[in-house]
């Protein structure tokens, strides 16, 4: 008699809401037997106070707070830097990418219209790169990862005063960001979405960032 094993995934919460970073985690864990869900999934509204000093901080505060929720939580955070201004400049997007300078939280198109205006103030166009931070909570333990400076600016682009028409939804800076070798939008098609649109990730920090997701979450 042939017993049929049944294969259970792994089921993970995504915390977020952002449609676009639900993707990213998709396709890095693709084939590896997990099941995504979201906050939206799981009727969480609340969200954590995000105090930390850097994306790395605010990625493990918010992995704690979902871990309320769900025995394994994925989360991240991103800060947005500019080359051309000092990296304590009070015009610097830094972990504010959404409330820059103390303003209510932007949506979208308000994210475009004020980066619009800020990098033109600047000259037109600017130098931009993301620190890119991620925590994993798994049964009460966090696990956290982070580039460092040096290393995320090498993966810089530009970013311009002029939007392109096109946009992704969660991804509102990449109709302003641009390829530095092709100078084509991020939001257009010839470039690939999931290594630019935090800090143009290359093949080895993707297969870092997916080797810290597996030995975090178990897989």
């Amino acid at each position: 008699i042939f017993n049929e094993s049944v294969v259970r995934q792994m089921k993970i919460l995504i915390g977020t809401t952002n449609p676009s970073k639900v993707k990213r985690f998709s396709e890095m864990l693709s084939g590896c037997g997990v099941e995504f869900c979201t906050l939206n999934d799981i009727d969480v509204h609340e969200e954590p106070s995000e105090c930390g000093s850097t994306p790395e901080d605010n990625a493990a505060i918010k992995a704690e707070f979902y871990g309320q929720f769900f025995d394994k939580v994925i989360c991240n955070d991103s800060g947005l830097y500019f080359s051309e201004l000092p990296l304590n400049d009070s015009m610097q997007p830094g972990l504010d990418i959404r409330t820059p300078c103390g303003c209510e939280r932007l949506d979208d198109e308000a994210m475009i219209s004020y980066y619009s205006k800020l990098i033109n103030s600047l000259g037109g166009r600017v130098t931009a790169f993301y620190l890119d931070g991620i925590a994993v909570y798994n049964n009460g333990k966090i696990s956290t990862f982070m580039e460092d400076i040096a290393s995320a600016r090498a993966h810089s682009f530009y970013m311009t005063d002029k939007p392109c028409e096109k946009r992704l939804e969660g991804w509102p800076l990449d109709s302003l960001s641009l390829n530095k070798q092709s100078l084509t939008y991020f939001a257009e098609a010839g470039n690939d979405v999931l290594d630019a649109a935090e800090q143009i990730i290359t093949d080895d920090y993707r297969v870092r960032v997916v080797d810290f997701l597996k030995s975090a979450l178990g897989i």
